[in-house]
């Protein structure tokens, strides 16, 4: 019992203590209209799952990513917020009705985006992921994966109840469709600064 109890540990301090951030993130995603909850969800799992994935497989084969190369993956938040922000500046809003099956691409272009700002995002967890992991018998990432789908859902519902919150709710929905271009945009820069990556430009 005190074994499981330790791995359930280890899973909650790493999920929170690396996505903590992400709350924020999934902030934005939800007040703006342009997403649907649907598209959030599966967006962010996927993102989360591909983050996991990679971490267990570098594991196995004693893989370490450099952190100068992953933290390319701030070019994908940066694009979408520039995209965004290009939108806003001309008025175009996508009130779109849901049930417009004419719609459909641009909804897996919203999954799409959600998945690789998550990754982006989350792309350093992958060296803290990958050497706790590589201590881990397979049952145990098996059992912490598990964890992690749980903390998502916890995460998702967290920044959904927020965003529609009766005092709060109001004006994150307002704002926060304006302010989600530049958070993404910072958000590309600081893992781009965090991993170094600029060095590679530089040599």
């Amino acid at each position: 019992m005190g074994y499981m109890l330790g791995v359930f540990g280890v899973a909650i301090v790493m999920f929170a203590s690396t996505n903590i951030d992400d709350i924020f993130v999934l902030l934005g995603f939800f007040a703006d209209r342009k997403f649907r909850l649907r598209q959030i969800v599966i967006g962010q799992y996927l993102g989360i799952g591909a983050l996991y994935g990679f971490s267990a497989l570098a594991s196995f084969l004693v893989l370490v990513v450099p952190a100068t190369y992953i933290g390319l993956l701030g070019l994908a938040p940066i694009y979408f917020g520039v995209r965004r922000l290009w939108e806003l500046w001309n008025g175009i809003e996508t009130g779109d009705d849901p049930e417009d099956h004419t719609k459909a691409s641009a909804g897996h272009g919203n999954i799409v985006a959600v998945t690789l700002v998550t990754i982006a995002n989350g792309g350093d967890n992958i060296s803290i992921y990958t050497p706790i992991f590589a201590t881990r018998s397979a049952y145990e990432i098996l059992t912490i994966g598990c964890i992690f789908a749980v903390l998502t859902a916890i995460w998702l519902a967290a920044a959904h109840s927020l965003v529609n919150h009766p005092t709060l709710g109001a004006p994150i929905r307002r704002h926060g469709h304006r302010i989600v271009p530049f958070v993404l945009i910072a958000l590309g820069i600081l893992i781009f600064y965090e991993a170094g990556t600029a060095t590679l430009f530089w040599r």
